[in-house]
């Protein structure tokens, strides 16, 4: 958990209010405004800052900024501590820096758990620096392809094989390596949105912009990055080079062609995981069904034993009725039999439902071969047509 943490304000009631919140919970520092709030950053490198915005002399964006700015300190989450609610000072705080934004007033359940989320993202940055190494020699396998379609077609293929999202995420981001783009992707999977990024974790305002965005037009600009969105993928480029137009525009035309083939490919994963819950409702439906024979089966024997037993106790008293001359009372034996051809009846209308549903699975089966063959036609082209391209 967090170890230690700085809190920026120029409010002492909010100093008191973090103090109680987190009282037992980590070390807090305290600074009254920008300036002293730079100072002990250099000097403790705290693991979370927690930043007023409006402060006299630098504002908490201006400070922000400048911790962003610096080597030693860049790496350190801001949680901006702000009564501002608009979208617009959220989109503002990430453009500067900021991993997350919280509203006053808040309480501290809510202070701590947005703490140790970042926490958590931190010690998830620092793992993947360590994992850089790796990354380059994608990147630099991926600059021996010549040219931009050489790589769209590598990554075609490597999508295609990629049969998580795990593995889809890094031919992902060694498409973009080359191209000096740090890149957050989400694939909105089944309704929930399942998030990586390039560099490092993907900070608590991060998803929140995406997610906010994921209606938004294809293009949306915010500062120095830009988000670009499809139904089933979202791509946030964190450094998107803005001033340079030649840039820029390389980059939004050719952006679209890897989100159509990644959303292309979720939407096939989509599918795929619901041919195989088809399979296991079919799988459950049979046992099912099973168990519906064999009880039926087993209610069947009992009810053709009774009427044997009945058959012959009416045989017997036909007979008695034949030898002695009262005759005998048979509406007895013709009653039980009666409720012994009801309980035949029954039966069969139980043989007859379990035969709609045999039906009914039937016909989910050979829709479920009908999928599953369909895709294996498609793959069977998709190979055949991979197999003529030349990358360069």
């Amino acid at each position: 958990m967090a170890k230690l943490v700085l809190a920026i304000d120029d409010d002492k009631y909010v100093h008191h209010i973090i103090e109680e919140s987190l009282a037992g919970f980590c070390k807090i520092i305290h600074a009254k405004d920008g300036d002293e709030g730079l100072r002990l950053t250099n000097k403790y490198n705290p693991d979370i800052i927690l930043l007023d915005i409006e402060m006299p002399g630098m504002s908490g964006y201006d400070v922000c900024k400048t911790i962003k700015q610096s080597e030693s300190t860049q790496d350190i989450p801001v949680m901006f501590l702000s009564s501002k609610i608009e979208l617009s000072d959220r989109v503002k705080g990430y453009s500067v820096g900021a991993s997350d934004y919280i509203t006053k007033p808040f309480n501290a359940e809510e202070l701590i758990a947005r703490i140790k989320v970042l926490y958590e993202y931190r010690q998830q940055c620092a793992k993947l620096k360590l994992d850089i190494a790796k990354a380059n020699k994608t990147a630099e396998i991926a600059m021996t392809e010549s040219g931009d379609m050489g790589r769209i077609m590598r990554y075609v293929g490597q999508s295609y094989h990629a049969n998580n999202f795990q593995s889809l995420s890094e031919h992902f981001f060694a498409f973009f390596a080359p191209l000096n783009l740090d890149v957050v992707v989400v694939f909105w999977y089944q309704g929930t949105g399942v998030f990586y990024s390039q560099q490092s974790g993907v900070c608590p305002l991060e998803q929140e912009l995406l997610e906010q965005h994921r209606q938004a037009q294809r293009f949306v600009d915010i500062g120095s990055s830009t988000i670009i969105n499809y139904p089933k993928v979202s791509l946030l480029i964190k450094n998107m080079p803005v001033d340079n137009d030649a840039l820029y525009g390389r980059y939004k035309d050719l952006s679209p062609h890897i989100l159509e083939v990644t959303n292309e490919k979720v939407i096939t994963m989509e599918r795929s995981e619901s041919s195989y819950e088809q399979a296991a409702q079919i799988s459950t439906a049979l046992q099912d069904i099973v168990k519906q024979l064999t009880t039926q089966n087993i209610e069947q024997n009992k009810s053709t034993k009774v009427f044997i037993e009945q058959l012959h106790e009416l045989d017997c008293a036909i007979k008695l009725q034949q030898t002695q001359a009262n005759p005998a009372d048979l509406t007895l034996y013709i009653s039980q039999l009666d409720q012994t051809m009801q309980l035949f009846v029954s039966a069969n209308s139980d043989l007859a439902f379990i035969k709609y549903q045999l039906k009914q699975v039937a016909e989910s089966r050979n829709e479920l071969i009908s999928n599953l063959r369909t895709k294996a036609e498609a793959a069977k082209v998709n190979t055949n047509h991979h197999s003529d391209i030349e990358l360069f």
